[in-house]
């Protein structure tokens, strides 16, 4: 019979270390996400999966935030992240570091992400829009693709955080 592990048995390492280890080259960038429970669940999900850092862009809220905190759990302590108020110029920076550019987006270019092969030699940065607009119309020139969530029920959008959970754990399990 299976026994539920207790936090001691899982084997989690503490900040210091988590901060030395080998991030997979994946940069995940917020492009105006309005949630604080969604920025909170995203870095909880770079933290899971050891994203090398986090972009916040526009209106997007920062930490330190009880509401952030509340879903982030800490994560805001442990996974990098900086806040640029434009998202095109923060695309142009990523770009200007070797950085594959993302999109997580419903348009006429995106590909269904499950077709979409993760390169070990790429660094990428995978973007998230805002939970009504998706991302910034001014900021679709300096993306290098665009992927789509395969879905099949009445709705047509996943919310923000479970779709960076989908993707970034797509590039997770291809990177590490």
């Amino acid at each position: 019979m299976a026994k539920k592990l207790k936090l001691e048995d899982l084997g989690r390492v503490d900040r210091e270390t988590f901060k030395q280890i080998t991030k997979i080259p994946v940069t995940v960038v917020l492009d105006n996400v309005r949630s604080m429970h969604n920025v909170g669940a995203v870095f909880r999900t770079s933290d899971a999966f050891i994203v090398d850092r986090i972009i916040l862009c526009g209106i997007t809220p920062v930490p330190p935030h009880r509401e952030i905190h509340k879903a982030a759990l800490g994560a805001t302590e442990t996974v990098d992240w900086i806040f640029v108020k434009d998202i095109s110029e923060a695309l142009q920076n990523l770009k200007n570091e070797g950085s594959t550019i993302v999109g997580l987006e419903q348009t006429t270019a995106s590909v269904n992400i499950e077709e979409f092969e993760v390169q070990h030699d790429r660094k990428y940065s995978l973007v998230f829009g805002n939970e009504v607009d998706g991302l910034s119309e001014e900021a679709l020139p300096f993306y290098d693709c665009f992927l789509e969530i395969p879905q099949l029920g009445t709705k047509h959008s996943l919310n923000v955080s479970v779709c960076a959970g989908i993707a970034i754990w797509h590039f997770f399990k291809d990177l590490k």
